[in-house]
């Protein structure tokens, strides 16, 4: 099944181009190849990490070069939002790790505004208990195993979440959603599942067994917000490039992945944020909504 989405740059539904969609229709199809010989191949990809090692190694080689413009060409990447020519790419993977123009991803403007903290296909829940489904129609996850923090998990049960899945054709760096001092960061190893909706359908607990680094921003207008970067297939480098107990502005980068599919989930405190009416609405039907970095994502809630 085709994957759609709504842009919200042009309010038109989208049908995604899927790089490597034959891959990951293998591996994690219905058919009869795949369940005898995708179960295999799931396992090489997903629970053995020299895989993505040897994968990613094989992304930095000089001569991965020749794979960048193609892909360029075939997937409409416009190449004037890059930071530095294309020529300047010594690898794949420094350009599938590039930075971007300031004046290619404006921030929205305003205090109590929080920003999209990059590119990529999102979904809303302003209350995690109501949501009916995460992804998935009447299939949910236990914040504790996302967390591995009963604690922690309980302060977020009926807070705000959202949920954003990043394609290879994406840009791949992350950056801060609101003003606040981030903490150092505690990684949770597990496996590299794709976060594609083929894989997601399968099981939602992906997001809870996949390798993740979690963030917590303390920021004056919406409190301790939980930002989560989740690794997947080909993606075992989650970077984090600030430096922790320093104060940054929104918009401000936080970190990149390396090469392949990825997520980011963040988390509010109740009635810490109120989102923009329009991506709620999508949400509610359960349509990911393509935004980009510095869109506006919600206002300060009335706990200020």
């Amino acid at each position: 099944m085709p994957i759609e989405y709504l842009d919200r740059a042009t309010g038109k539904q989208k049908v995604e181009d899927v790089y490597f969609g034959k891959a990951i229709e293998f591996v994690y199809g219905d058919s009869l190849i795949s369940k005898i010989f995708g179960k295999a191949a799931l396992h090489l990809l997903v629970k053995w990490s020299f895989f993505a090692w040897w994968f990613g190694i094989c992304q930095s080689l000089p001569s991965s070069r020749k794979k960048i413009q193609p892909f360029i060409d075939k997937f409409k990447v416009d190449s004037y939002e890059f930071f530095e020519p294309v020529s300047h790419f010594k690898s794949f993977n420094e350009f599938f790790y590039r930075k971007l123009k300031a004046s290619s991803r404006p921030i929205a403007v305003g205090k109590n505004v929080a920003v999209m903290p990059t590119d990529g296909r999102y979904l809303f829940y302003p209350n995690i208990t109501m949501a009916d489904g995460f992804v998935v129609k009447g299939k949910k996850f236990d914040l504790r195993h996302l967390l591995k923090n009963t604690a922690l998990a309980k302060k977020y049960d009926h807070g705000s979440m959202v949920m954003v899945r990043l394609c290879p054709t994406d840009y791949h760096r992350f950056h801060f959603p609101c003003d606040g001092i981030p903490s150092k960061s505690h990684l949770i190893n597990g496996w590299l599942y794709s976060v594609n909706p083929v894989s997601l359908k399968k099981s939602v607990k992906r997001f809870t067994q996949n390798k993740r680094v979690i963030t917590e921003i303390s920021s004056e207008l919406f409190g301790k917000v939980l930002m989560i970067e989740i690794g997947a297939t080909c993606v075992g480098s989650i970077h984090q490039t600030f430096t922790p107990g320093t104060f940054y502005e929104k918009g401000e980068e936080k970190g990149y992945f390396s090469f392949g599919a990825s997520a980011i989930i963040m988390l509010f405190e109740p009635d810490a944020i109120h989102f923009d009416e329009d991506l709620i609405e999508s949400s509610k039907h359960h349509i990911e909504v393509r935004c980009l970095l510095g869109q506006s994502l919600g206002r300060a809630g009335p706990r200020i």
